[in-house]
């Protein structure tokens, strides 16, 4: 089997609920703590071998390619005059332009995450690749796409990641899956299905943060949207669901021992904030003393 080395990231969403604030800033470059949401993706991405990594845009994200890119001379020339105190940082922006290669594309087609695969099917090739989101991602060990990785090397299938759920708002929010257990926190998908509602619900197993996908993913996205009503959002569950009616295997992935961050809504996304600040121990001990103080006023 070919080494995954190729990932999707799909950015080209509005932002509507951080307005004002993504009026011209795109959701994926919030911050959180000291690190824009997107890089925390990337990172991960890195960190399990991918090289080449393909970012889906839309009007208003240029600040995504700055990000990514080289720092600018006037950058470079102020952290350079600010001496040894500075160069760490030097180091830092310059390891970001470095972490893999880059391709932009712009989004268009029908509204859905299912578009973003049909505007990058020229650059995939042959070959497996990672498609994933922007604005939210798991922190585990080993990392959510290690275990999924090693899924895909043992089923040589497409793999898409799990996590059980518990609130009803939820089964309104996430796609969902069940499946045959055939092994620990491997599951053979029988069926899947999007935003079911808790009573439509087929399990708790909510279709999040990410899949492995093989290239016969676009033959079947093409087929959904030859079929697509007037008005109808493209998912890419949708194609994963032909595939599952031709007999082909798909295999749930249950990430474990890892923790979900949805940086793609207000609450969470402050909840992201404190929680990662809170594992940076230079922020540690004066967070909780904040938060302590803070709680005594609500109470």
């Amino acid at each position: 089997m070919p080494k995954i080395t190729k990932a999707v990231i799909a950015a080209a969403g509005f932002g509507t609920r951080f307005l004002p604030q993504t009026k011209a800033m795109p959701k994926e470059m919030l911050p959180l703590v000291d690190k824009p949401i997107i890089q925390y993706v990337v990172e991960e991405l890195v960190s399990v071998g991918i090289e080449d990594i393909v970012i889906v845009t839309g009007q208003n994200k240029r600040s995504i390619e700055d990000h990514f890119d080289r720092p600018s001379e006037d950058l470079v020339m102020n952290l350079k005059q600010g001496g040894p105190k500075k160069a760490p940082m030097l180091n830092m922006i310059d390891d970001i332009a470095n972490l893999a290669n880059f391709v932009y594309v712009r989004q268009k087609g029908p509204y859905g995450n299912g578009t973003p695969l049909l505007n990058i099917e020229h650059l995939i090739g042959d070959e497996p690749f990672i498609y994933t989101w922007s604005d939210d991602f798991i922190t585990a060990t080993p990392p959510r796409f290690k275990q999924m990785i090693d899924a895909y090397n043992s089923y040589n299938c497409p793999i898409m990641s799990v996590i059980p759920t518990s609130n009803d708002s939820d089964y309104d929010k996430y796609g969902y899956a069940d499946g045959e257990e055939i092994s620990d926190g491997i599951l053979k998908v029988r069926n899947i299905i999007e935003k079911p509602g808790k009573k439509n619900a087929l399990s708790n197993l909510a279709t999040v943060s990410g899949f492995i996908l093989t290239p016969n993913i676009f033959s079947y996205l093409h087929q959904a949207v030859n079929e697509l009503s007037e008005g109808s959002e493209l998912y890419s569950n949708d194609a994963l669901k032909r595939m599952l009616a031709d007999g082909q295997d798909i295999i749930a992935c249950k990430i474990k021992n890892g923790r979900y961050f949805d940086a793609g809504n207000k609450l969470d996304y402050i909840k992201a904030n404190i929680q990662l600040a809170l594992e940076q121990e230079d922020l540690q001990k004066d967070l909780i003393s904040f938060l302590n103080t803070l709680l005594k006023q609500y109470k």
